[in-house]
């Protein structure tokens, strides 16, 4: 049984309380590894072990701070091997996965942000005949990078790098739910002796934890990925403390496919951006709309297709679809499927749990199921879900659909599949969400702002968006 320790001030520590959490493997069911169930004690520590580092770390030039996010990076990708077993034993993904999206873009992370500092720069306003105004564009002290579980250290470095990169010195909560390769990047800071107190990683509880540094004085700003009643929940705290607040949340993506697409490309991506992850992403689209002369073909395929996704041992290399990342997600998720039954859906494929053999005999696994008939405005396609359910309806025009891709109270991001351009343009202007994959989904260029509108977020992460989140900017004024 492997125990797990806070990392702070550039040490393995223990909980203050001495008291751990059960860490169970998806897969299984069965416990794997203890966890700290840290408090505000605990949190107290990673704070002040932050502040005493902020003013040397700071003071590192751009290029000097990069070399260090570069170390991290190169040591991670050397391992690649044991960070994704151990973030699909850790989360119930596709080992395939993990090795080709999670930890690769866990490097890129801290890859893109290095280089991304070496060119950050200010502006300056030239006043004819009066004078000179420049910005500074400063580090903000302590912040706390808050996680998710659903993609573990490619969500974490997400926002850790932008932070250490320019100059912040960061307390970070990793998902209770999947904490070991955040506890791995601790070993791997350890290795390369990095700079003592900059990184510091608080395991435990949300409201423990999560809540301390939200609440804690000296963390200047918060960086949250989760769900939008804890969203709610972050701000209650630090708003009223005047806090910077970046917060990702949930999402209910429309992916609408008008009949003039690319079929077969639609097709074999449709399968992917709906259940990628057990569906756990939240960019995935989990409400399809299919113009009608295209609807019949696109179920009997869709179906055809869903069916053939081979559920199984997470460190199966053939395996497509893993395990739910709890118990609990998992019974949230059935409930919902029943709840479509009652709201009129009738399920067409999947919706139910699976019991493998073997080792895997008590996991967590549901079939990807596909739901039609349920009116656009029932709980089921306007809650959001998080797991390998999808429902699909037809559509006539173009208004009809915008008016159901827009009806949630999410703007996370939506797909649009047509070789019509001036509609691909048209709809993506109306669409009311922060990204618009057209004739592609998941595609990502870190240089682009991410984010959401409504219940799906406050601010931008990503490329400058995130530098400029991670510093205050000062006008210096000059008369001449």
């Amino acid at each position: 049984m492997v125990k797990l320790t806070n990392y702070i001030g550039g040490k393995k520590v223990e909980p203050v309380s001495g008291h751990y959490l059960n860490n169970f493997e998806p897969a299984t069911g069965k416990v794997y590894s203890l966890i700290p169930d840290s408090d505000h004690s605990d949190v107290g520590r990673a704070v002040e072990a932050a502040r005493n580092a902020f003013a040397a770390w700071s003071s590192l030039t751009n290029e000097e701070r990069a070399a260090w996010l570069l170390k991290l990076a190169d040591k991670i990708e050397e391992r690649l091997e044991e960070f994704a077993e151990a973030e699909s034993k850790d989360n119930g993904k596709p080992i395939t996965l993990a090795k080709t999206m999670d930890i690769p873009r866990a490097v890129s992370n801290f890859k893109f942000f290095a280089y991304a500092i070496t060119q950050f720069h200010s502006e300056s306003h030239h006043m004819e005949g009066i004078g000179l105004n420049y910005t500074l564009r400063q580090a903000i002290g302590v912040v706390g990078c808050i996680s998710p579980w659903n993609l573990p250290l490619y969500l974490l470095t997400w926002k850790i790098a932008p932070a250490l990169a320019a100059g912040n010195t960061v307390v970070a909560k990793p998902s209770e739910i999947t904490p070991y390769t955040a506890y791995l990047l601790s070993k791997v800071c350890q290795e390369i002796n990095f700079p003592a107190g900059v990184l510091n990683f608080v395991h435990g509880l949300g409201p423990k934890v999560g809540e301390a540094i939200c609440a804690h004085p000296d963390v200047k700003a918060i960086s949250f990925t989760g769900g939008t009643s804890t969203g709610k929940r972050i701000a209650s705290v630090a708003a009223p403390m005047f806090k910077k607040l970046s917060l990702e949340l949930g999402g209910k993506n429309p992916n609408i496919i008008f009949a003039d697409c690319d079929y077969d490309d639609m097709l074999a991506t449709t399968v992917r951006s709906s259940f990628a992850n057990q569906g756990q992403i939240c960019l995935c689209g989990s409400r399809i709309f299919v113009e009608r002369p295209l609807y019949e073909k696109f179920k009997t395929d869709f179906i055809a297709k869903v069916s053939k996704l081979q559920i199984g041992d997470p460190m199966d290399v053939q395996t497509k679809t893993g395990a739910l990342v709890s118990e609990a997600h998992m019974n949230k998720v059935l409930s919902y499927i029943e709840l479509a039954k009652t709201e009129g859906g009738n399920v067409i494929a999947g919706g139910e749990r699976v019991f493998l053999s073997g080792r895997c005999s008590e996991g967590w696994f549901i079939k990807p199921t596909v739901i039609e008939g349920l009116p656009y405005n029932c709980r089921t396609n306007q809650e959001e879900i998080f797991g390998p359910v999808v429902t699909i309806m037809p559509f006539e025009t173009e208004e009809e659909v915008l008016m159901y891709a827009n009806s949630t109270d999410y703007g996370l991001a939506a797909t649009l599949w047509t070789q019509n351009l001036s509609r691909a343009h048209r709809m993506a202007e109306k669409l009311a969400c922060g990204i618009v994959w057209i004739n592609c989904w998941l595609v990502r260029d870190l240089r682009t702002p991410f984010g959401g509108v409504k219940n799906s977020g406050v601010g931008r992460e990503g490329g400058m968006e995130a530098l400029h989140f991670f510093t205050e900017a000062k006008n210096i004024c000059l008369s001449y």
